[in-house]
């Protein structure tokens, strides 16, 4: 499903502008980078002195240095080195920005964006460690430096920030794994809504009345869709919502599904089964439940969420809500490929994929009633 989008000149709602100094200074328009003459003429210096700040700061006074050194970071400006010898390969590379490739759905997505690159004989730049301030911004330099011709950036904490630098530096880039339109560029999501009904009709339908939802990070949009759509199944089925208790994790990785596991073993009430937010969560939730000698699906049934390859092969093979993060990433690699190729005629859009429940033992040991 693909809505169109209307092209917004204004920044995002909640991202703020370069902070004046003295006179509002004007923003350079996203039709083209920051540029060293920009910053010049902002910080009221010479060409020559911002090239000294650059490259022989001890010559310049301490007080100019200072102020050209505060126009440059407030107007996002990024030096670009080699930009002449590596303007022929340019067009020819592109970049993604993902959190972090120890989790399989990246490392899946990372192979859909290789391969919309690969299918127009580009290369891609793989970056790592996007979701922490510091590394995006080390990121964006080396991706203006280099003349990249666009990025796939992956949504989570901190993509906002990054994304308002990129469209300062004139960067076209694509979200993925954003649920919800962005104006101005395109982006691919999942319907995660349906993916936490999905799970969660699933285990009602095994006649489960007492779930635990083992959550991961408030502030990211999958964790609150994935908990709506399980909500909605309650609804559907006509089941109260109190029948589904939250544990909340700070992450989402094996170690925090243990630790969720053992909350669920200390609970007076323990559940008939566990929705995890993700793979990730429930192998480690697998691993304590396991390991105090539960047995799943007969004692408590499982259901994780993404479906990496890792599910099928667990001690007990994990029923999943399959996220195609390869197709994810390839439609995301192809949207940025005709964003940037002038002749297209590109649209922006706004592209939903739809998950799909994978059943395997860990909820369905037992013949179906």
């Amino acid at each position: 499903m693909e809505q169109p989008l209307s092209a917004a000149p204004a920044e995002q709602a909640g991202l703020r502008p370069p902070a004046p100094t003295g006179n509002q200074r004007s923003v350079p328009s996203r039709s083209r980078r920051v540029g060293i003459k920009d910053v010049a003429r902002e910080a009221g210096v010479s060409l020559g002195t911002v090239s000294n700040v650059l490259n022989r700061p001890e010559i310049v006074a301490e007080s100019t240095r200072s102020r050209v050194l505060e126009v440059i970071e407030s107007l996002g400006y990024v030096r670009a080195e080699g930009a002449r010898q590596l303007r022929g390969l340019a067009s020819r590379v592109m970049a993604l920005l993902v959190h972090d490739l120890a989790n399989p759905f990246f490392t899946a997505l990372a192979c859909g964006v290789e391969q919309a690159a690969r299918e127009a004989d580009l290369g891609v730049m793989v970056c790592t460690g996007a979701h922490r301030p510091a590394e995006a911004a080390r990121h964006l330099s080396l991706i203006t430096s280099h003349q990249v011709r666009g990025a796939v950036l992956t949504s989570a904490e901190g993509a906002g920030r990054t994304a308002a630098a990129f469209r300062r530096n004139a960067v076209p880039y694509v979200m993925a794994d954003q649920n919800a339109p962005q104006p101005g560029t395109c982006s691919v999501g999942i319907d995660d809504v349906a993916g936490g009904h999905a799970a969660v009709r699933h285990l009602l339908e095994r006649g489960h009345r007492s779930l635990v939802f083992v959550s991961g990070p408030e502030r990211l949009q999958q964790i609150r869709d994935r908990r709506r759509g399980a909500l909605g199944a309650l609804t559907a089925a006509g089941v109260a919502a109190s029948a589904l208790r939250e544990l909340p994790c700070a992450a989402l990785t094996v170690p925090a599904g243990r630790d969720a596991g053992q909350r669920i073993l200390g609970l007076t009430d323990r559940p008939a089964a566990v929705f995890c937010a993700n793979d990730l969560l429930a192998l480690g939730v697998l691993q304590a439940l396991y390991e105090a000698g539960l047995r799943v699906p007969d004692d408590i049934a499982v259901v994780g969420y993404d479906d990496i390859e890792f599910a099928a092969s667990a001690v007990v093979p994990l029923t999943s809500v399959r996220r195609p993060a390869s197709a994810m990433g390839r439609q995301a690699g192809r949207l940025l490929i005709e964003d940037t190729d002038r002749g297209t005629g590109h649209t922006h859009r706004h592209v939903v994929l739809q998950p799909e429940l994978v059943v395997r033992r860990s909820t369905m040991a037992a013949p179906l009633r």
